[in-house]
């Protein structure tokens, strides 16, 4: 852990409280086969809308599913889909944004391309591209993807044009440095904390947007249990069975908490801005 990240998390307990309940949710999800209590798509009528109890902690769903096991099996699914979705759109923007704002000629055709895509709201990118190629977990992550691209590409364009011009970039221009280098050395070191601090807000939109998808049968299949998924199955009967809708929907909220609290602590520890108040 960086001295920056370190002093963050001292000074500011809410950030600790992020690291901390996010560190919780993927260990739950790593240890869920261990950590459920019963097959989280084992089929049980007598446990037909049960109420939590001891021996169903979150109750069980419409057909007697351990809304436990599925809640954290579920866990599994969206933290994959926030952690793919932010690692992708991450290099693919970057790698947009880098030689779109250092070559000139480019800047011109990639930018009016990220206007188009960004002019559509991401959930409908989204509903239109799974509509086209079928409801499976890799076309969620494909359709989400390409909808937060054109965030990130801008970011890092930004980041390019205030550096392109700056003297430290002109003379290694001047002293033949190749471009991949000055792109290595010069862009990229600049480009990074603002990067960081975009890929966890993108992580959290991407189970936000995931948990939409698969509310409206648009996003992942119901034989995968995911918290969208739970949610939909629980709303015919939220007013004699709340449980099913409260204890996935809690996991999200948490969830989407602990990724923007994490965000807020990387940029409190490398965005310039904040770093001298720290």
């Amino acid at each position: 852990m960086s001295p920056a990240l370190a002093s963050a998390l001292r000074r500011n307990p809410s950030v600790a409280m992020g690291v901390a309940l996010l560190g919780l949710v993927v260990l739950a999800a790593l240890l869920a086969p261990w950590l459920g209590t019963l097959d989280p798509m084992k089929i049980s009528p007598i446990h037909r809308m049960r109420p939590p109890g001891e021996a169903l902690w979150f109750g069980g769903d419409l057909i007697g599913r351990d809304v436990y096991s599925r809640t954290l099996f579920g866990a599994r699914v969206s933290l994959a889909v926030g952690a793919l979705v932010a690692v992708l759109s991450t290099v693919i923007g970057l790698s947009i944004g880098i030689f779109s704002g250092y070559v000139r000629w480019l800047d011109v055709i990639a930018m009016r391309i990220m206007d188009g895509v960004m002019s559509i709201p991401s959930i409908l990118l989204a509903i239109a591209m799974i509509s086209l190629a079928g409801a499976s977990l890799r076309n969620v992550v494909i359709a989400i993807t390409i909808a937060e691209v054109p965030r990130v590409a801008r970011l890092v364009r930004g980041v390019v044009l205030s550096l392109r011009d700056q003297p430290f970039v002109e003379a290694a221009i001047a002293v033949g440095t190749p471009f991949h280098l000055i792109l290595w050395r010069h862009i990229l070191p600049s480009a990074a904390p603002p990067l960081m601090v975009q890929a966890s807000y993108i992580a959290a939109s991407a189970i936000l947007i995931e948990a939409a998808l698969s509310f409206i049968g648009a996003g992942t299949p119901p034989s995968i249990p995911s918290w969208g998924n739970i949610i939909a199955e629980g709303r015919s009967v939220f007013q004699i069975a709340p449980h099913i809708v409260l204890f996935p929907g809690a996991a999200i909220a948490l969830t989407v908490l602990a990724i923007n609290l994490v965000g807020d602590g990387l940029r409190d520890a490398y965005d310039p801005r904040f770093v001298g108040r720290l």
